[in-house]
């Protein structure tokens, strides 16, 4: 009897992946300096016969796989691969403990009541799921969806610059933070439209411009060069000229060109009026030492995520960064000369950076707003969906790459049974799917 399913630790059943196993092995494997993928999917294959014999028709927990495969590693004389996968798995249980003492001391960083306002308003719409769209796709109401979504997420920044007003005679400095792609900037100028509306002007900072030279970033083991920590950018700069602004006087800025990796000083003249606003749009926006100069009074600050609500075939969830990295692999396409395939492969900067230096600060923020918008899904899968496969032959069996490969077919298989949607003419030029798919109204 086939093992079909097996029990996380928090007791939710969930599809038996094969693969899972191989690849867990293969890492284990590649810390020693193992290199051969194919001998982790026979192992896998063992681990899968033994699972079968011992537990029928019955659904072995995570830890009871794992206790097979240490068992059939030295069975297999893979004494050394058997040890490396202990130390794994006992590194893996120690990060869960942090990780649960983390979610412990900011539980009110986990904006549950949102989440549940986008689930329902999913559901209200009948677009929770993969299948949801499918009957949208196909019985004709995607364009409605588009409308409807589009309205939502507008909302969401009217209401962001009603916050504005109720504070608006302490307000000096409008932050408009989240992790990467999660539509900060076309954000900020919908908020700002509605402000300007009321008679209150803004002028925008680009922080992108204060990054260090490239040859200054950090760089990993592959030699890729790290854009996502704080410490890429020049916070002191950043935190003199926020205070010469905020005094009445003109500075210039840095201008930074993505395609050479270098910065130029003293290149963009900007001075704050009395009455104006600035704005700041940064992944690291919530950061302290980003904005330390500025008094909290003086500072409203907006958090933005794509919190979707999309259930894919198997019943999970999809990755609100899985939604990101799509929208992140078409923009760095054309505005950061990278292929797709290399974003996949720095993915691990930018989740690495959230965890650390974006999400534990979003419990500050003022307001939140929700920018996945469910019509996204089978646009980006028109545009993106044949990189996966050819990126999960390329991964699987690079030993150091272990974790593009997990990405790539986690994504592979959310949008495999999804319906396309050929092109984006319904997409409006104002809308922030612009901001990375191009054709937008608006200058970035």
């Amino acid at each position: 009897m086939a093992i079909k399913q097996t029990i996380k630790r928090n007791g939710t059943p969930v599809d038996y992946d094969r693969d899972r196993i191989a690849t867990a092995i293969f890492k284990a494997a590649a810390s020693i300096d193992g290199t051969d993928r194919g001998e982790s999917e026979r192992l896998a294959s063992l681990v899968e016969q033994r699972l079968e014999v011992m537990y029928g028709m019955d659904a072995p927990t995570v830890e009871d796989v794992q206790d097979v495969v240490e068992t059939v590693l030295i069975e297999e004389n893979h004494v050394n691969t058997s040890r490396a996968y202990i130390t794994y798995r006992n590194q893996r249980t120690q990060r869960r403990g942090s990780r649960a003492d983390l979610a412990a001391s900011t539980f009110n960083n986990i904006p549950y009541k949102k989440i549940y306002d986008v689930l329902r308003w999913n559901l209200d719409h009948s677009c929770e799921s993969v299948e949801s769209i499918n009957r949208i796709i196909t019985g004709g109401g995607f364009s409605d969806l588009v409308v409807a979504c589009e309205e939502r997420y507008l909302g969401e920044c009217r209401d962001a610059a009603a916050n504005v007003l109720e504070r608006i005679d302490d307000i000096r400095v409008i932050i408009v933070a989240g992790p990467s792609s999660s539509g900060k900037t076309t954000t900020t100028i919908k908020m700002m439209e509605r402000l300007e509306q009321e008679g209150y002007a803004q002028k925008a900072i680009n922080i992108d411009h204060y990054f260090f030279n490239l040859q200054d970033h950090p760089k990993d083991e592959f030699g890729d060069y790290d854009y996502e920590t704080p410490q890429a950018l020049d916070l002191d700069l950043i935190n003199r000229h926020l205070g010469q602004l905020l005094a009445g006087e003109a500075i210039r800025t840095p201008h930074y060109d993505f395609q050479t990796g270098q910065r130029t000083l003293d290149v963009h003249e900007l001075s704050l009026a009395p009455n104006e606003i600035l704005l700041i749009d940064s992944l690291h926006g919530l950061y302290p030492a980003m904005t330390a100069s500025v008094p909290d009074k003086n500072k409203f600050r907006l958090y933005i995520e794509t919190l979707g609500q999309l259930r894919g075939e198997n019943g999970e969830f999809m990755r609100w960064a899985d939604h990101r990295l799509m929208r992140r692999m078409i923009r760095d396409s054309w505005h950061r000369n990278h292929t797709p395939e290399e974003t996949i492969t720095h993915w691990h900067y930018v989740r690495k950076s959230e965890l650390q230096h974006i999400i534990p600060y979003n419990a500050s923020a003022d307001f939140l707003v929700n920018s996945a918008m469910p019509y996204e899904i089978p646009i980006l899968k028109n545009k993106l969906f044949h990189y996966f496969p050819a990126a999960m032959e390329q991964f699987k069996t690079h030993a150091k790459r272990q974790d593009a490969y997990i990405r790539a077919k986690r994504v592979f298989e959310l949008l495999s049974p999804l319906e396309v949607w050929a092109d984006d003419v319904l997409v409006p030029s104002t809308s922030h799917l612009r901001e990375f798919i191009g054709g937008s109204d608006y200058e970035y």
